[in-house]
This record gives structure tokens, C-alpha cells and sequence, in this order.
């Protein structure tokens, strides 16, 4: 077996020992507070890692594009949460060709959607579960708490769609910076889902499922006895961004990205052959900034890395550094889930041995024809 470095640059590597931790823990977190674990499948959209989850317990997955949930029925998996409202016929269409094979639930925030997917559904005999969006705090997708029940009475006018409850995403937790905020985020989320649940059994719906999920509120939300179901996705490798939320130390994050130091410009500069194409360019999400430079170097506090060029990076040292030209670092990128959309695989390595490759074979444009 090969070291990591012993790699070629630049690498995605994977430390398996942690990203299973990182599942078991966070599986057993929901077991032991009886929710159901849905992750979200964009962070990782590997069919592999999503058979780990799936025998660590958990009972379906979010999903956030048409890709992912076409590559997890065809690999045999039967619960699937569309993240977002599908539109337009040829979208729709997709979603329907899945219905004849899983249990697919929808998403919508508004009617126009809806309407769209009931035409295609009547044409084909068919009947799909879906969740009302409710936004807690985001401003993205959702409608407000207390109006859940308007949509809920025009969406029950519609006969293919049979309502099983409401979901939220508290993505605005990313704009802050200290665990207090973040158990304040995580009150909004679970008053926003327990608002609208209330005025939607109060009007006369059953709501079945309250579903809920982001890596910084899981340990608030998953004790609320409201909240049925998670759907986390960054847990299972953590990041820079996570880090810097005080979520998880650095020893907790599974992804780096391996890079070779090429050059050395000037004495306190470095460059290396792993840029924007492998990191991405995130600092935080929805517009926040969270951290400073593009990534943690690993076993390196001295160095930031500075900038980003597509396909190299700058590196800086604030203090004395003993690497030169030809080294090679591991980077824990800010955005786990961007980075490891760059690669079609990830190195799954143990105490520094490359033990096995992983197929990112749900990304986009994977499992369909351009027309």
C-alpha cells in the first residue's frame, strides 16, 4: 500500500477512521434522541458513503439535485427527500420516472410548482408525498410559520400530493461565530418548525414528519421533541468553516486536499500546485466570511494560504517554516461539500496508508442525456 505521500499532487484524501467516526457518532446521537437520520447527500454524492450512512442507520436521504437521486434508486435505495420544488416538464419528468421505483418525497414553498408536478402526475396515475418548506430564519426557500396553513389548504385542492408534514433549513447559522449564537439559531429553527406545525394540526392536518437539519444546530435540535427526522450533510467530514463555528477541532475533519509546494518566490511566500479548482473559493456560506485564507494546513499554524489562481495556490508564512520546495501538505479545505464536488473520487486512507478509492458518482451531468 502507498503512503499518502507518496501520492501524485494534487490529491483528495479522505481519513477513513475519522469521516466513520464522524458517521457513527452523529448516527448514534439521533438513536439515542429517536429521530430519523436523513443526510443530505450533496455533501459527499458518493454511492459508497451513502451505503455507510445507510448501515449506521440511516432510513433515507436528502437529496439537492435530480443526479443524486437518480444514481441512489439506481444503486437500490428506496426513501428519497427531494431538498427543493421541482419545476418545469422536462424536470418533472424525472422526478415521475423515479416515482415508479422509490418512495419519493417532495418539497414545495409555493403553488406554481405544485401545479406543474399535478399535471404530469395525473397523466401518469401516480401519487407523490411531499413537505411544505418553512423558512426560519434563511430567507431562501420557505414560507413564513403561520402562513403554512394557506399553502397546506391550496395544496390540498391538488389530488395527487398527499401531505406528510413541513421542513426547514437554518442556513443563516452560517453568518455567525460563537456556539451561543449558534444555540440561538437553532431556537429559531425549532420554534419556526414548532409554529407551523401547531397552526397546521390546529386547522385539521396530521402532520407526520418535522424535519430539520444543518451540521452547527444538530446537537440543539436533535432534542427537541417536535423535531422527527435530521438531515445533517457536513458532519461526516467537517471543514475549516465548522472549525471556526467551534462545531468540531481540526482532528475531527476527514477531507484534505494533498498539494506539493513548487515554488518559492520570496522568503516568506510559497506556491503550490492545488488552487480554486480544488478548494473553491468559499470563506463561508450565503455570503458570510468565516474564516481567514482558503483552508487549514494541516500541522502547519504558521501558514495561510493566502490566494487562490484556478489551478495554484499562494501560500504564506507569518512565522519561521522548515518547508521547502518539493514538500507536500494536507490542506482541510473551507467547504467540504464544494471541494469534494471538484473530484470524481476521494483516497481513503488509514494511519497514513491508501487503502481504497471512493467514486464521487452522483455529481451532475453522471447519470443522464443532455436532452
Amino acid at each position: 500500500m502507498k503512503r499518502i505521500n507518496q501520492l501524485t499532487t494534487p490529491s483528495f484524501l479522505v481519513d477513513l477512521d475519522k469521516m466513520e467516526q464522524n458517521i457513527n457518532d452523529t448516527a448514534e446521537l439521533c438513536k439515542i434522541n429517536r429521530k430519523l437520520l436523513c443526510p443530505m447527500v450533496k455533501t459527499h454524492k458518493s454511492i459508497e458513503i451513502a451505503n455507510l450512512q445507510k448501515a449506521h442507520g440511516a432510513t433515507g436521504f436528502l437529496v439537492g439535485t435530480l443526479d443524486e437521486a437518480e444514481k441512489l434508486v439506481q444503486h437500490g435505495f428506496k426513501d428519497i427527500i427531494l431538498a427543493y420544488p421541482v419545476a418545469a416538464a422536462e424536470n418533472i419528468e424525472r422526478v415521475i420516472e423515479l416515482v415508479k421505483k422509490a418512495h419519493i418525497t417532495a418539497s414545495f414553498d409555493g403553488i406554481d410548482a405544485a401545479m406543474q408536478m399535478q399535471k404530469l402526475l395525473i397523466k401518469e396515475k401516480l401519487t407523490v408525498d411531499y413537505l411544505i418548506i418553512i423558512d426560519c430564519g434563511l430567507h431562501r426557500f420557505g414560507v413564513k410559520p403561520d402562513k403554512a396553513v394557506d399553502l397546506a389548504k391550496e395544496l390540498s385542492e391538488l389530488s395527487t400530493l398527499t401531505f406528510k408534514g413541513v421542513s426547514t433549513h437554518p442556513g443563516h447559522v452560517y453568518g455567525i461565530n460563537n456556539l451561543s449564537d449558534i444555540e440561538r439559531v437553532a431556537q429559531e429553527e425549532i420554534e419556526a418548525l414548532e409554529m407551523a406545525k401547531d397552526c397546521l394540526v390546529a386547522a385539521g392536518f396530521v402532520v407526520e414528519i418535522v424535519a430539520t437539519g444543518s451540521t452547527p444546530t444538530l446537537q440543539f435540535a436533535v432534542q427537541n421533541k417536535t423535531v422527527t427526522t435530521l438531515r445533517p450533510g457536513n458532519y461526516i467530514f467537517y471543514d475549516a468553516i465548522q472549525v471556526a463555528l467551534g462545531i468540531a477541532p481540526i482532528e475531527r475533519c476527514a477531507l484534505t486536499v494533498l498539494a506539493t509546494i513548487i515554488a518559492n518566490p520570496s522568503e516568506n511566500i510559497f506556491i503550490i500546485d492545488a488552487g480554486s479548482k480544488c478548494f473553491g473559493l468559499d470563506k463561508g456560506a450565503h455570503s458570510a466570511s468565516l474564516v481567514s485564507g482558503y483552508g487549514i494546513v494541516k500541522k502547519h499554524p504558521e501558514l495561510i494560504v493566502e490566494g487562490l489562481s484556478e489551478e495554484v495556490g499562494k501560500i504564506r508564512a507569518t512565522q519561521q517554516t522548515s518547508l521547502k520546495v518539493g514538500d507536500k501538505i494536507e490542506i482541510i479545505p473551507n467547504h467540504a461539500c464544494a471541494a469534494v464536488n471538484m473530484s470524481s473520487f476521494l483516497l481513503g486512507h488509514r494511519q497514513g496508508f491508501v487503502e481504497k478509492m471512493i467514486d464521487i458518482d452522483a455529481r451532475g451531468g453522471t447519470n443522464r442525456k443532455p436532452w
